[in-house]
């Protein structure tokens, strides 16, 4: 458009030159003032330079625009259902725990009725060894479960990967600044989906040592008062006569 406009003024500037010096001296009625000329041409010149100007202002706002559209670009993909199903499916392995489950009330009743710090005399033998089946069955189901969500972080591992793929590649094509910070801000929840599962781990493992502790400590208990009633067995062997001939 500006080369058109510049051309157009070229022409017309040729076009007078030409007209003042083509027509006859006796036909000539209009009077040449180059100093009007080359004041006209001069402030053409001007108002094309602004022209330019303007023109390039707009280009600059134009790209403005563009730039500040990219960084308000909002990131296409999002991994945050990905990362709440394996959160999901770790709580629910956390909530399927068989035995004592991971509850402070159900802990101190169990703790109450088969890990006593002591028994009485008055304790049966088959209360005893009730008592030592049952730790013994909580013990075996705290490693169970303890294995079990170890099993299901190590499956989380194969949708980790995925997410980590899909993240790097977002942030990597990002167009601007709002979807390199969404992208990294998913890449941190990512992170922090994996320091859930180690701690849901950690507390299953915890959880099971806990009970095996518990149970030694409890079977020591329970050898003690077994062996006080071993040796207070009844009044021991007492001397009487017996009659071996009718």
């Amino acid at each position: 458009m500006i080369n058109h406009f510049r051309a157009a003024l070229l022409a017309g500037a040729a076009a007078l030159s030409f007209a003042a010096t083509a027509i006859p001296a006796h036909a000539q009625l209009i009077v040449y003032d180059p100093t009007n000329f080359s004041q006209n041409v001069l402030t053409a010149a001007r108002e094309l330079q602004q022209v330019n100007n303007e023109i390039q202002s707009l280009e600059n706002q134009a790209t403005s625009l563009i730039n500040q559209a990219k960084n308000l670009a909002s990131l296409p993909y999002s991994s945050l259902a990905q990362l709440q199903q394996s959160i999901t499916r770790t709580e629910q392995l956390l909530a399927q725990a068989q035995g004592i489950a991971y509850s402070v009330t159900t802990i101190n009743q169990a703790f109450t009725q088969a890990y006593p710090q002591s028994y009485s005399s008055s304790t049966s033998s088959q209360q005893l060894l009730a008592a030592a089946q049952t730790r013994w069955q909580n013990s075996l189901t705290g490693f169970q479960n303890a294995m079990q969500v170890q099993a299901g972080v190590v499956q989380n591992l194969d949708t980790t990967r995925t997410q980590i793929n899909a993240l790097t590649s977002s942030s990597q094509s990002a167009s601007g600044a709002l979807q390199a910070a969404q992208s990294g801000n998913q890449l941190i929840a990512l992170q922090t989906t994996q320091l859930a599962d180690l701690t849901a781990v950690m507390a299953a493992i915890a959880h099971a040592q806990s009970l095996e502790g518990a149970r030694v400590v409890a079977n020591q208990a329970q050898a003690q008062q077994q062996l006080t009633n071993f040796l207070n067995y009844g009044g021991g062997y007492q001397a009487g006569s017996a009659q071996m001939f009718h």
